[in-house]
């Protein structure tokens, strides 16, 4: 859905101006995705019959344990037993040898993906307050429009970075999980949150870990913090992860008492607590079987996808249609959900940004390789199987074109770009001239763009392909006159392509200013969220500028983003030495319109 110029900036001003509110929301957890009661402290036990679930007034009572009674000695005269020469380590010592003080990590240092491992420098978040930045990220809107912008942000939020001032290095982390996981990267969320030593795990990050473990259907990983989180707050789910992770570490005895013990105290009733009882059924040495009935669910959520997933429990489709898109990307990356009904995910996450050109073709390859799939998915491996290593070039750009014509919407004709990027690398410019503008698309959809240049003196002057590539070129030495600009496409892309190569500097002032008027692209447009961007970039904090660029792009499709909105952004993101994901940004702008 478009959205207007004045609606963009409204909603940047709105954004860029949090700061002010910062103080009054920075102890507020972020809004959880569990169903009713798990994410609320226990109430009194007078829940309504069929609600899902119950809440809990009080938390189980753990069981009560006797000591042993002492053994009477035969010889009163015996004596005493000698105490021993290594006195028994106390809590802090103990610590010492499951987290030695060299293995622990620091707060002020968060993150899985280092500077080598291809993250962002630790001071990539400037000087810019953290109290600001986690409400920028709390109301952003995800997932985005934008491939490009979405890896980016991603890669920002990944990466091994300071932590702001003012902040706990952990809530920083549960914050920018938080916004992982809405951008339907349920993996990286995890590796997130794992990235803080459970001993300096605070509540805000607790409550992200339990909704990235599920998300990514593990429960195991809440087992790590379960002792803690009953010890502070005895939420619900919490309490029934004490008898899943009982179960799951051989002592399924044990974990049946606590579920008992939940159903009479009302912790949970229904799908939640079968779903619970069907993991701790999944244990060592558990005898115990479960039917899960979906009929009378009308909701689905993170507790349910989760366990469901990891039992093996399919989820009806008309449930899927209950949640948000970040589910998509959940449902793409889960290894335990089956290769057929990952596909129609998997293809919707790529568009997202979430899975890679390689991920999407080892998931057809594997579909290739297994038996007993649909004729559908099996007739698509085929044809890429073809495009790859067809017998000649009529037989790889036939099937090339089979799978560009298979995508049924815009996410999915883009899906199937990303899905041959590799396949369109392997067609010379003399064989595919025919297909030069796709063959184009395909390559930088998958960021091949030095690839992509060698069709240069393929592509016809002022098509599609040659727009793109002018745009990708990352030797570029030359500038576009506004002459090619003007002679190119519709009015829509006009105003794109122009935006992108006056972002990338590669149109001279007056035909900046010349264009910026005949095509009628606001490029002096000046706002709170213009503003910030500006500040942003003067400073050089590429992290912050991914943020922002991220809030301006507060719209479903790319036919919402505005070319002024597009210049600034892609202006920034080169000025902060981001030059690579702005020219794909301004790319993927020509291709999705």
């Amino acid at each position: 859905m478009a959205i207007s110029r004045a609606k963009v900036a409204a909603a940047a001003l709105v954004a860029a101006s949090l700061a002010a509110a910062a103080v009054a929301q920075s102890n507020k957890n972020p809004e959880s995705l569990l169903p009713p009661g798990f994410d609320e402290p226990p109430a009194p036990p007078a829940a309504a019959p069929g609600k899902t679930p119950a809440a809990n007034s009080t938390a189980p009572a753990a069981p009560t344990v006797q000591p042993l009674p002492s053994l009477a000695l035969g010889n009163s005269s015996e004596p005493a037993p000698t105490p021993s020469a290594t006195p028994t380590p106390d809590a802090a010592q103990l610590a010492q040898y499951e987290m030695p003080p060299f293995a622990r990590r620091s707060l002020s240092l968060v993150g899985p993906t280092g500077t080598t491992e291809g993250g962002l420098a630790p001071n990539a978040w400037g000087n810019a307050d953290g109290r600001y930045l986690e409400i920028l990220m709390r109301r952003l809107s995800a997932p985005l429009p934008s491939r490009w912008l979405s890896i980016a942000l991603r890669r920002a939020l990944l990466s091994q970075v300071d932590t702001p001032y003012g902040l706990n290095g952990a809530d920083f982390a549960a914050e920018r999980a938080w916004l992982l996981l809405r951008m339907g990267e349920s993996v990286s969320a995890r590796a997130l949150v794992q990235s803080v030593d459970t001993a300096n795990v605070s509540p805000k990050l607790r409550d992200v870990w339990m909704n990235a473990a599920l998300a990514t259907a593990d429960p195991g990983a809440l087992c790590p913090l379960t002792d803690a989180a009953l010890r502070d707050d005895n939420q619900p789910g919490w309490v029934l992860a004490q008898a899943m992770c009982t179960a799951l570490v051989g002592n399924p005895g044990e974990a049946q008492p606590l579920i008992a013990q939940a159903r009479r105290a009302h912790i949970a009733d229904g799908i939640d607590l079968q779903l619970a009882q069907k993991v701790v059924g999944a244990g060592a040495d558990s005898r115990q079987a479960i039917t899960i009935e979906w009929t009378p669910v009308v909701q689905l959520n993170v507790w349910r996808f989760g366990l469901a997933t990891a039992t093996g429990i399919a989820v009806p489709d008309s449930l899927y249609d209950t949640v948000g898109p970040q589910v998509t990307g959940w449902r793409a990356l889960a290894p335990a959900i089956p290769l057929a009904d990952r596909v129609a995910p998997a293809e919707r996450a790529a568009a997202m940004g979430v899975l890679s050109n390689l991920a999407l073709v080892d998931l057809y390859g594997a579909i290739d390789a297994a038996e007993d799939m649909p004729a559908a998915l099996s007739a698509t491996a085929a044809d890429l199987r073809s495009a790859y290593a067809g017998a000649d070039v009529a037989t790889r750009l036939g099937a090339l074109r089979q799978l560009w014509e298979g995508g049924t919407t815009p996410e999915g004709k883009y899906a199937r770009l990303i899905l041959t990027a590799r396949a369109a690398a392997r067609v010379r410019p003399g064989d595919g001239k025919d297909e030069a503008d796709r063959i184009v698309a395909s390559m930088l959809s998958a960021g091949m763009d030095r690839t992509a240049m060698r069709w240069r003196d393929t592509v016809a002057q002022g098509s599609d392909g040659w727009a793109m590539l002018a745009l990708a070129d990352p030797d570029a030495a030359t500038r576009v006159g506004y002459g090619q600009v003007s002679g190119y496409a519709s009015a829509r892309k006009q105003q794109l392509f122009f935006a992108g190569l006056a972002g990338l500097g590669r149109l001279s002032p007056a035909d900046i200013e010349r264009g910026a008027q005949a095509l009628d692209v606001k490029i002096g447009t000046d706002n709170v969220w213009t503003r910030a961007l500006d500040r942003a970039t003067r400073d050089r904090q590429p992290a912050t500028v991914l943020l922002l660029a991220a809030i301006g792009m507060q719209t479903s499709s790319w036919h919402g983003v505005p070319p002024d909105m597009l210049y600034r952004i892609v202006t920034a993101l080169r000025v902060v030495g981001l030059d690579a994901e702005a020219r794909m940004i301004a790319v993927e702008a020509l291709t999705r319109i």
